[in-house]
Parts: C-alpha cells; structure tokens; sequence
C-alpha cells in the first residue's frame, strides 16, 4: 500500500517511514500541507491512506484536512497531541476518519491504518431489500448510494459514521453491544477501537442535531430511538 505521511519533523517522518517501510508500505513523505495537496492532486500518485500531522508549519492541520477532502476520497487518519473529544470531533466533521493520539504505540497506528483501508474497497450496488431507503422520523438513510438527510437536508457522514448509523439503523430499539459494532464497523476485535467509538457517536449526535437518536446503554453498547415525525 502507497501512504502519504505529511510530517514536518524529519526525525519523526525517518523513523516512522522505516517502521512502515518494514510492514510493506510504500511512504511518500510532505513536510508541510501544500506539498501533500500537490501530492493529491488529480492524475497524481494513487494513495491508500493518508497519516496528517496537525502540526504542520504552513497551514491548520485541519483545514489541510478539509481541503484534502474536496480533493479526494483517500482516508485520513490524524495525528494529534490534542486528546479531548471536542478536537477529534472537529476533525471528524472536516471528513478524517480516524485519528491516533502522541504519543501513540506503533501497533495501534498499524491497526488504524488496516482498519480504514480495509473500508476503501468500493462495495456492489444494493439490490432488492438492501437497495430500500431507511426511513426513521425525519431521517433518511440510502444504503446504495451511503447518502444521509435530516428534514430533506443532505449531512455529510464520513464512511465509518455512516456505517455506524446505518447498521444501528437497521435494526431500530435492538441494543448493539460495543464489541459487536468494533467487529462489523471497524473489522477488529482491538480494544483500543472503543474510545473511536465513543467520538464517532458523539460526531453524528452533532452532524444530525438529534441528540437523541443514538442512546448509550451504560456497560453494553448503543441502540438507535428512531424519532417521532
């Protein structure tokens, strides 16, 4: 797999490449946010993911992560020393769809980056049942084309926020235990999957303005109240 590691700090970017490098990846190193745009450019090196340093000497990390965004559907993971949930949510809604926290152990940052490019494979066209729209109140969920309104209001989900909504959606009032949403969201059984979890609820409690519609079941999991009208 072909990895953008956009880095400013060319210690950090050597010794991570050559951990990556010995794990099979193929790294191409941006030492500041335009050079990671120019490297995303359109008919420019095809990438699997891409590991964004927030720190970076020239732009916002974030805001290079909402223009990498528009320019591509390549997943982002963040790196940040910022630890509270509010930062990660901001992240999330700028299209991340991951992020590890400094310091962080390098097998977590591998699982991370399994994780989201096992998600990248392009799924077939529903048919049949599948291909219905969810309807829940005001919400609308099109499982062919993974497209969310609220009120007729498109919401912009990343891909693992519309794969939690959508497979608590499918089965309104049934509680889904923490362990059985890591396995079918993020295809892992890792423990340290739960705090992503946690901020990926909390992003689509935000994104959808319905607070509600996700319920925690202290010690258990989540089930999704579908709303009224």
């Amino acid at each position: 797999m072909r990895l953008l590691l956009v880095e400013d700090d060319d210690h950090v970017a050597a010794a991570l490449s050559a951990v990556l490098t010995r794990h099979g990846f193929h790294i191409t190193h941006a030492r500041s946010g335009e050079e990671a745009l120019q490297s995303l450019v359109p008919d420019s090196e095809c990438f699997g993911v891409v590991l964004l340093d927030l720190g970076l000497p020239d732009q916002d990390g974030y805001e290079v992560c909402g223009k990498i965004r528009k320019l591509t559907a390549t997943p982002v993971i963040m790196v940040t020393a910022r630890s509270d949930v509010r930062s990660r949510i901001h992240g999330l809604n700028l299209g991340a769809d991951d992020y590890v926290v400094k310091p962080y152990d390098t097998g977590e940052l591998l699982a991370r980056i399994h994780a989201v490019s096992r998600r990248t494979v392009q799924e077939e066209p529903a048919t049949g049942a599948e291909s219905a729209a969810l309807l829940l109140g005001p919400v609308r969920i099109e499982l062919p084309t993974r497209q969310v309104s609220v009120g007729g209001a498109v919401v912009q989900l990343t891909r693992k926020e519309f794969d939690l909504l959508a497979l608590l959606a499918q089965r309104p009032g049934v509680v889904f235990r923490r362990e059985q949403i890591i396995s079918e969201v993020w295809r892992t059984s890792w423990e340290g999957t739960g705090r992503t979890l946690e901020v990926h609820v909390a992003s689509l409690r935000s994104k959808l303005r319905l607070p509600a519609l996700i319920e925690t079941v202290r010690g258990v999991g989540y089930r999704l109240v579908a709303p009224a009208g």
